[in-house]
């Protein structure tokens, strides 16, 4: 058995070459972990522990593994794992001397079948952990890209994708709704995030990520991936529609222009990605009320009132503008408020002079607002909260900001003003509604006279 024992070196040494290479883990790692799970069989078949140590050759494919014991009076042999009698130990070395230590040769292939069974699931163990951190490591890098697959097989709605080296999922909430893949089907998809499972690392991907569709045009548009072209902003409804702000750096170069590409090449490319998903593409503006604007594209705004401290834009449009600036189920005025990142109100003119005429009928001053004393006025007022609708309107935060205005405080002043607010917006609408109703009357007896004659 001893005579085979460097033929079966050399195989090992081979296999850990080959599992290196195969699992694209460290080789060292490897020769770690076996020496390990060299350590565990030892200790199983000689009763040694902590006091073996495993060496490598690489150069001869040699395995050497020893036993450190120390030398003991004979008659003191306490534990014979890491103890050995004087007498003993001078059969192997005729200078060993009590105190001293001596190594003692243990052969690889004495270790058993079972012991060598037990060093092996000790290496698969670890060199599989190892390589799920690899893998790990390796696409948590890569967060952001877009990575390329093939459908491996769908199951309970989420699709499952072959990467190689280990598996991606694309969870039902990041598909394109209308798309559907076979098993077999090539897939491109945006790289989302890297979670760690019991059963490794798994890989989340993304179909419908607003990043997906900036990454697509990166691809198709040399001039976005130079740097020449940026895409400042995207707002999607994946699978149906979506709009992407861009700006050039370069005065010479149309950004919408370059996105299209000659006879819309370019965006064309990106569309058939996106399973026909129909893309705006808009010039990016400084000026918010040019962006929102643009943002609203097909339809045409007559002009953008901007309310900054409720980070709020209402588009005044023309009554036959109204329906088109909306959108289909308000889809044109979502995407234009993702894309700004302003909330959006979409009006006509007349609507517009009707909630101004309305909230400056019902302003309620804040002397009005029970608990509100002088110095709660002023230091309210240097806070730009003028009226108890303004208590209303601005956030609890705000409020807390206020010197001298606690939580407590600050949720009574809002809910007292909120009570003073509503009973004069009925009180204005009923008598609104009222006069609209007798207006409409006068008319309708006009009318009525007008015929008798």
């Amino acid at each position: 058995m001893v005579e085979e024992e460097p033929h079966l070196n050399y195989e090992v040494l081979e296999a850990l070459r080959q599992i290196a290479q195969e699992k694209n883990v460290n080789r060292d790692l490897v020769i770690e972990t076996l020496e390990m799970g060299l350590i565990s069989a030892a200790k199983k078949r000689f009763g040694t522990g902590d006091n073996v140590e495993v060496n490598f050759d690489n150069s001869s494919g040699e395995i050497i593994v020893e036993a450190v014991k120390e030398i003991v009076a004979d008659d003191s042999v306490e534990d014979p794992g890491i103890q050995i009698g004087v007498t003993q130990a001078r059969k192997a070395d005729t200078d060993a001397k009590v105190g001293g230590e001596l190594r003692l040769r243990l052969n690889f292939a004495d270790f058993g079948r079972n012991a060598i069974q037990t060093t092996r699931q000790v290496l698969v163990q670890r060199v599989r952990e190892a390589e799920r951190e690899k893998i790990y490591e390796d696409y948590q890098g890569r967060i952001g890209e877009i990575i390329s697959g093939t459908v491996q097989q769908i199951s309970r709605g989420d699709i499952l994708v072959n990467l190689g080296r280990t598996e991606a999922v694309i969870p039902l909430k990041e598909q394109i709704r209308k798309e559907r893949y076979r098993q077999g089907d090539p897939i491109r998809a945006y790289l989302h995030d890297v979670l760690r499972t019991a059963k490794g690392p798994q890989v989340v991907l993304s179909r419908t990520h607003p990043a997906f569709l900036e990454k697509l045009f990166q691809l198709e548009v040399p001039e976005i991936y130079e740097g020449v072209i940026e895409i400042k902003a995207v707002s999607r409804e994946p699978g149906v529609r979506a709009k992407i702000a861009v700006y050039s750096n370069d005065a010479r170069i149309d950004p919408v222009g370059a996105c299209v590409g000659m006879k819309g090449s370019r965006v064309q490319a990106v569309v058939r990605e996106l399973s026909s998903e129909r893309i705006d593409i808009v010039p990016w503006s400084d000026d918010e009320a040019i962006f929102l604007s643009r943002a609203l594209n097909p339809a045409t705004v007559r002009r953008v009132v901007i309310d900054r401290r409720e980070k709020r834009m209402s588009a005044i449009v023309d009554d036959d503008q109204l329906s088109l600036a909306i959108g289909k189920e308000g889809q044109n005025a979502r995407l234009a408020s993702q894309l700004t990142g302003w909330h959006v109100d979409i009006m006509t003119e007349t609507r517009y002079e009707e909630i101004q005429a309305e909230r400056l009928a019902t302003t309620v001053p804040l002397a009005e607002v029970a608990g509100t004393g002088q110095v709660t006025r002023d230091r309210l007022e240097a806070s730009g909260i003028m009226s108890a609708n303004d208590l209303v309107r601005v956030s609890l935060n705000t409020l807390l900001n206020v010197p001298g205005i606690g939580e407590t405080t600050a949720e009574k002043l809002r809910e007292t003003a909120q009570e003073i607010v509503n009973a004069k917006v009925s009180a204005y609408r009923e008598e609104k509604a009222l006069l609209q109703a007798e207006a409409e009357e006068a008319k309708s007896t006009e009318n009525t006279s007008k015929n008798d004659e």
